[in-house]
């Protein structure tokens, strides 16, 4: 037992000091919370309370030091990672660890007012903070688990097709797991015994517990259902006749990053319309003199389908390479911060000898 946590207690050390380090260098704390998630179960229990205190501030939009200006504050990305990681820690240390994550439900409910998908490149860390935090482990309080429902819902309404599926499966689980949660899915909204003290909805507040959520009504299903792709469509119909039978049965196993990868822009290919319109065929025969002039206009409704096939594929080779031309350049930013660095370290070493 002593030997197999000596290896953990060696890297816990030099792996909490690159954290606290990282604060100071903003484009090294990204990799750096990657690489804690990933190798969270080398981690030493010993360090396992400060590097979730650690967590928890970062996940605030703050560093670790109190006296940090707003324009260190973390992006959006970086706060998700921490509540990834945060979750993946106690995954993995169960057992040993007896910490209340409340404050990173908090976090990420508040982050999903921020969350922009076309301000960065966060959809895939989106998906992955939705499944780890909301679909894996236990069951949730019901008034948690309302609120998440109903934020999900509202921001579905702003979301594209691949994060809009990402939150519908998102929201599907939830209801499937936590039944009671289904009085959501009502026409008359109160909430009855279940919404507890809170007798009215706010949309606006900061804590899950306690924007009575339970109260409401998904209204915003009956929008979705009318959505332009018809994948986000027929997944709101169906959760509008969720019956609490078929959900106690049925588990989704779709997961929210399978949802996103699958409908992402950057995965399918926009072809316009498949076929143009037919033309009605089922006309009297006796009526030759019209064949001429119904023939010219179908032939000029082809011709206008064809202009509007080839804009809309230009219009969207042209999104798509805006999209890979910023992700190029914030690689080029990210490499170059990092042989920024490097050379001053280098200098620093330098002058140390």
């Amino acid at each position: 037992m002593t030997l197999s946590r000596m290896p953990s207690q060696h890297m816990s050390h030099p792996g909490v000091r690159s954290f606290h380090g990282a604060f100071a260098a903003q484009s090294l704390l990204l990799p750096c919370l990657r690489g804690l998630g990933k190798f969270s179960h080398l981690i030493s229990i010993d360090f396992m309370g400060d590097l979730l205190n650690c967590l928890k501030k970062l996940a605030a939009g703050r560093g670790a030091d109190a006296t940090v200006h707003s324009e260190s504050y973390l992006t959006v990305a970086e706060r998700l990672q921490c509540c990834v990681v945060a979750f993946r820690i106690m995954r993995n240390n169960m057992d040993a660890l007896n910490v209340d994550l409340q404050e990173f439900f908090v976090q990420l409910y508040n982050l999903m007012l921020e969350y922009s998908p076309d301000r960065e490149n966060l959809g895939g860390l989106f998906a992955e903070a939705l499944k780890v935090m909301l679909c894996e482990g236990r069951q949730h309080d019901m008034h948690r688990a309302a609120a998440f429902i109903k934020r999900l819902a509202t921001s579905c309404l702003t979301f594209g097709s691949a994060e809009a599926m990402t939150a519908m499966v998102t929201l599907r689980h939830l209801l499937q797991k936590n039944s009671k949660s289904q009085s959501l899915l009502e026409n008359d909204g109160g909430g009855g015994s279940l919404a507890g003290p809170i007798a009215k909805y706010h949309p606006d507040a900061s804590d899950p517990n306690l924007s009575g959520a339970l109260t409401s009504v998904l209204w915003e299903l009956s929008l979705l259902s009318k959505h332009y792709h018809p994948a986000v469509s027929a997944m709101a119909s169906s959760i509008s006749n969720m019956n609490v039978k078929n959900s106690q049965i049925y588990l989704s196993t779709l997961t929210p990053q399978q949802a996103f990868s699958e409908y992402s822009v950057d995965q399918e290919k926009f072809t316009g319309l498949t076929k143009p319109p037919k033309t009605i065929r089922n006309r009297k025969r006796g009526y030759k003199s019209s064949t001429f002039l119904s023939t010219h206009t179908s032939n000029q409704e082809f011709v206008e389908d064809d202009k509007l096939i080839k804009s809309f594929s230009d219009h969207f080779e042209v999104l798509r390479d805006i999209t890979d031309n910023e992700k190029l350049r914030r690689e080029l930013d990210l490499t170059l911060s990092s042989l920024h660095l490097y050379k001053k370290f280098r200098k620093q070493k330098e002058n140390g000898l």
